[in-house]
Formats: structure tokens, sequence, C-alpha cells
């Protein structure tokens, strides 16, 4: 009797407001660049898991996100109050929070695709000049042992 319509609904609107009440709400300087990517509900509606990104200030700043991992499970408690008085259901679900692994293995495979492109093009390079070894063309023309037989 699981409806999973709803465990999405649900999980959209935790998500939305576990965003809000980050941007909002909670006065952490720790969670100032933690961007909610996800939220999943189990089917009895009774947990919730809540996916995060942490970006770096700047580019070459690494993200603080251990930072991010221990504001986030201080403030859980008020997260929970905040989703529990927003959404109106009979229980509120209980809040886990993690990392979001995306957009690391997004970097990943794209630095794969790159290697691979220039590794493709280094194999284009040496084949442009290549010349097959032996005759160009050796099956297209007849051989002098077929004229004599």
């Amino acid at each position: 009797m699981v409806d999973q319509a709803r465990a999405r609904r649900l999980a959209k609107r935790i998500s939305q407001i576990v965003a809000d009440a980050l941007e909002h709400e909670v006065k952490d300087p720790r969670l100032a660049m933690v961007t909610i990517t996800d939220a999943r509900v189990t089917g009895d509606l009774r947990e919730a898991t809540v996916y995060y990104t942490v970006l770096g200030r700047t580019v070459d700043e690494e993200p603080d996100t251990a930072g991010a991992a221990a504001a986030l499970a201080s403030a859980t408690g008020v997260l929970r109050t905040m989703v529990g008085q927003q959404t109106g259901i009979r229980h509120t679900p209980s809040l886990a929070f993690v990392p979001d692994e995306v957009p690391d293995e997004a970097r990943r495979m794209e630095e794969l695709l790159a290697r691979t492109r220039a590794s493709d093009a280094e194999v284009a390079r040496l084949a442009a000049g290549a010349k097959p070894a032996g005759d160009a063309d050796p099956y297209r023309a007849p051989r002098a042992d077929d004229d004599e037989a």
C-alpha cells in the first residue's frame, strides 16, 4: 500500500522547505554555500534522505564539506520541525543529510572523456601520415602468377 506518487510529492516539498530554511532561517555561516539537490522519502513516509552539495567561494577554494555536514547535523532538529509545520502530515519524517556524489562523478567523467578525446586525436594524427604495410592495394590488382596458370 505504498503510494510512490505521494512519496515523490512529499520529497519535493521537503527539498523546497529545507532549501528555503537554509537560505532564510538557519543562520550558520558554514551553510552559506550549501545547495539542496534532491530528496527521497521512503514508501512509509517515515524517513527522508536529503542530498546536498557544497560549493567553494572561489574556483580555487576547496569547499568545506566537513563543516557543512556538521552544521547540517546540528540544524537537523530545527529543519525537521519546519518540515513538520509546513507539510501538515501526521508523522514528520526523520531527516538524514547525505552529500551528493553526482557533481564529483560528472567531473570525473568529463576528465575521462577529455583524456579519451586527446588520445583519439593522437591516434588520428599518427594515422594521417601512415602508409599501409606491403602493397597499397594487394587484392585488387591481378597477380602475375594468375596469368601464367
